[in-house]
């Protein structure tokens, strides 16, 4: 009877497991359970080249937001085959091989190539309490080859380029952006899509992610062709295309902690346009709204920029620490809406800073209470009883805009997004457990600037398409390139050591698919230099750094009260400090028909401003590791100079100069060129090889720049503000020693016409061979393009003149009409 017994029982454990691991196929691709671990899960195309793999524990798909993934499945033709328990999911781009015993996903390339494995039984779930609600720890791991190079997650502040061997905590915080995502030189990315405090490690067993909080594993894996291109594209087409900014904000800005009344502001801007300093964007930071207490509250309420010093009413709102029987001078700027004007009328444009938080008097923090729609931990700035506001909650978003479109009204031209991480103060664990109305702050904490930028992005849309949007945020999230956004790396310390680390930070966040990023130029914490702009040491320092971001896709000048930081502080014309400052910000406009087409080609061909090695060099191993080096667009080789050469600090933070005259010292620079390509010296023209470290010197006044042989760059006059004249005679400089092209974009520059085809491209190619550029036909069309344009084409060599100013005597000099013309030199 007993053996008997054991027959029938061991046939029902038999029948138990063939159930527990099936299969079958769905409209987008598979669902599964397994016996060991017992798990249900979904394998789902949204594209040939994207697929979805959901894990979870539960009888039944739990309920979950996304909040970056736009994209919906597509119809993707998949290819189906089964050997034994595997079953193999072949799409025009990659295959996936599900294991239906253990869940164990494998991606392969078209070839057979392994990508990227799970590890065996590596989704794990641990049961917690989510508040009140039950919720798993959870977690995911994959196994990478050995030697294989990782980027991405975020903006970090570590230093490093190659994310292997890390432990990294995601949880967003000033000057560190956590994106809960890596991709590799294979060319492959990993989404794990949980917004919520997270971890990633990665070990030499295994790589992992792990939330804190969720109720399933999900993750994104992307694969198109291989490249770092073609990943990007995956990103954008998964997350949303990347929007176009404003060509004015490709200019120069300046900024500083603060200006403390339209006066100050506005004599800044006379003072740049009288020194013939080329500028298009100025900032008003923080506290024109007033007190502490009036944190945010989007009006002008400080009594100096309303003209109400001394009045009873007024002088409440005056900002903490500020002399109320101070006396100034009669203003000349007498209200906000005179301030805005007067910047237009000066031909620049004004950004304002606008926070996530609000302090206890204003009117939206006493609407927000009511609702329910304030996280109450402390934020900045301390101790003033603000709070951040709920972004997750609709009805919080509508009443943001409801107030910023005040600020719109006036015409402000651009948001400055602060704080988006939010701030948070002395953090406490149960701060975490504070509900939004999506859940747990714990949950999607991360996910709060994108919910914020979004909001704004997308009521300012609806309200008029005639000025894009144009927000520079401190945090971010994948995704953030749809809503007008772009990130700086936060409020990091003037120092040496810092300004290298921004490189592989900025470069690992675009690598994200967010195309968009800078850094406060000099530093925004100047405390090493006692705060002291005509310090020798940070004189150098700010110059380096500033050199660097005329090669940003965003040049801003930042520094932290009671740093100032205007150029003219540095010094006079024939002053290094302030010469070298003069001299990129022109060459950054000389550049902007090349950054503003560098621009159309992120938009419309999912592209990258800063490239890091591994978009273009994925087979140089040395190029991937590099992490103070990228590519500008596609033809610039930018290595910033990151320590100093001719300055030391000495004690008390002093600074002295350690040669006779540093406008005439001169020190080698290590670069290295990527194998694969000839480079040409920007600053001279002479052609070297690449795949060798070079020695290159390095007066204060230069950078070491390359140009990638068989570049055509376009470049524009010498003006003081983007649009001041037409791009009606453009320098087209060729680089000679391989064949090349570049299509020049152009558009209204300041509305979303281009959304509906309202752009133009000139696609320009270089046969080396024959010493041959061909213009090509003219494509699309918009309102007052320039029908006819001269070109003035110039085969860069050495002794020529280099391309940094208009070239005085082009080779060849061409007139175009949008119709096809080729020209040998």
């Amino acid at each position: 009877m007993k053996k008997r017994n054991l027959i029938v029982l061991t046939a029902l454990a038999s029948c138990m497991a063939t159930w527990a691991q099936t299969y079958e196929k769905t409209e987008h691709g598979v669902k599964f359970q397994t016996a060991s671990p017992a798990l249900n899960g979904e394998v789902t195309f949204y594209a040939p080249s994207i697929v979805r793999v959901v894990k979870y524990p539960s009888a039944e798909m739990p309920e979950k937001k996304s909040y970056p993934v736009i994209k919906t499945p597509e119809q993707v033709d998949i290819a189906y085959t089964q050997d034994g328990n595997e079953v193999r999911m072949a799409t025009s781009n990659m295959v996936v091989t599900l294991d239906i015993a253990t869940g164990k996903v494998v991606y392969t390339d078209g070839k057979g190539k392994t990508l990227l494995q799970e590890k065996e039984r590596g989704t794990n779930f641990i049961p917690r309490k989510d508040v009140t609600k039950d919720a798993y720890t959870v977690s995911q791991s994959f196994i990478l080859q050995p030697e294989e190079v990782i980027y991405g997650l975020g903006q970090r502040q570590s230093g490093a380029m190659n994310h292997r061997n890390q432990q990294v905590h995601l949880s967003n915080g000033n000057t560190n952006i956590c994106i809960p995502y890596f991709t590799s030189e294979k060319g492959y990315g990993v989404y794990w899509d949980n917004p919520g405090i997270s971890d990633f490690s990665d070990t030499p067993y295994e790589t992992s992610f792990s939330s804190q909080v969720g109720h399933c594993s999900d993750y994104y894996f992307l694969y198109r062709d291989g490249t770092q291109d073609g990943v990007i594209a995956c990103v954008r087409d998964l997350t949303g295309k990347a929007t176009m900014f404003p060509l004015w904000t490709m200019g120069y800005w300046q900024c500083r902690e603060r200006y403390k009344s339209p006066d100050e502001l506005c004599d800044v801007l006379d003072k740049y346009r009288k020194l013939e300093i080329p500028l298009d964007g100025i900032v008003q930071d923080w506290q024109y709204w007033g007190c502490d207490s009036n944190w945010n509250a989007m009006k002008f309420m400080n009594p100096r920029y309303i003209n109400k010093m001394g009045d009873p009413e007024a002088m409440r709102y005056l900002p903490n620490g500020e002399d109320p029987k101070a006396e100034y001078p009669k203003p000349r700027i007498k209200s906000p809406e005179e301030m805005v004007e007067y910047v237009h009328k000066n031909h620049a444009h004004l950004m304002i800073s606008v926070w996530a938080s609000f302090g206890p008097w204003t009117d939206q923090f006493k609407e927000l209470d009511k609702m329910n729609a304030l996280l109450k931990f402390e934020t900045w700035p301390p101790k003033s009883g603000a709070h951040p506001y709920d972004p997750f909650n609709k009805d919080a978003r509508d009443l943001y805009w409801r107030y910023l479109s005040h600020l719109h009204g006036m015409g402000i031209d651009a948001w400055w997004t602060d704080s988006t991480e939010p701030d948070h103060l002395n953090p406490k664990e149960s701060d975490f457990d504070l509900m939004t109305a999506d859940g747990s702050f714990r949950s999607n904490h991360n996910a709060f600037p994108l919910v914020h930028n979004r909001g704004i992005y997308e009521r300012q849309r609806s309200v008029s398409d005639g000025k894009r949007v144009f927000q520079m945020t401190r945090s971010g999230y994948l995704g953030q390139q749809h809503y007008g956004a772009l990130s700086w790396s936060g409020d990091v310390v003037s120092s040496w050591n810092v300004l290298r680390q921004q490189i592989p930070a900025g470069l690992n966040f675009t690598l994200c698919g967010i195309p968009f990023w800078n850094t406060d130029l000099g530093g925004f914490f100047g405390w090493e230099y006692d705060n002291d702009c005509t310090n020798v040491a940070y004189q150098e320092l700010h110059a380096r750094w500033f050199q660097w971001g005329c090669f940003m896709p965003l040049m801003r000048n930042h520094c932290s009260s009671p740093m100032m930081n205007e150029i003219w502080l540095f010094g006079k014309e024939g002053d290094w400090a302030y010469d070298v400052q003069k001299r990129f910000i022109e060459l950054r406009y000389r550049l902007l028909p090349y950054i503003y087409s560098l621009s159309g080609a992120v938009v419309q061909e999912d592209g990258m401003i800063m490239r890091p090695l591994v978009m273009d060099f994925a087979q140089d191993r040395k190029a991937i590791l590099l992490d103070d080096e990228y590519l500008f667009g596609k033809n610039i080789l930018v290595c910033p100079v990151t320590e100093p050469l001719y300055t030391k600090k000495t004690e008390g933070n002093k600074g002295v100069a350690i040669v006779p005259d540093i406008a005439k010292a001169s020190a080698p620079v290590k670069v290295y060129l990527p194998e694969g390509a000839k480079w040409i010296d920007f600053w001279t023209n002479e052609t070297v090889e690449g795949g060798q470290e070079i020695s290159r010197e390095c007066p204060i006044d230069i950078l070491p720049l390359y140009i990638k042989a068989g570049s055509i760059l376009p470049l524009g006059p010498k003006v003081q503000y983007s649009d001041e004249k037409k791009w009606n005679n453009l320098d087209l400089c060729i680089y000679p020693g391989a064949d090349g092209e570049f299509t020049l974009y152009e558009d209204e520059g300041n509305n979303y016409n281009y959304e509906k085809g309202m752009f133009s491209t000139i696609r320009f190619t270089w046969n080396d061979a024959t010493r041959t550029l061909t213009i090509e036909d003219r494509k699309g069309e918009y309102p007052d393009m320039l029908k006819r344009r001269n070109f003035r084409i110039t085969l860069m060599q050495p002794g020529k003149q280099t391309a940094e100013t208009v070239i005085v005597n082009a080779d060849k000099k061409v007139s175009y009409s949008g119709k096809k013309i080729s020209v040998k030199l």
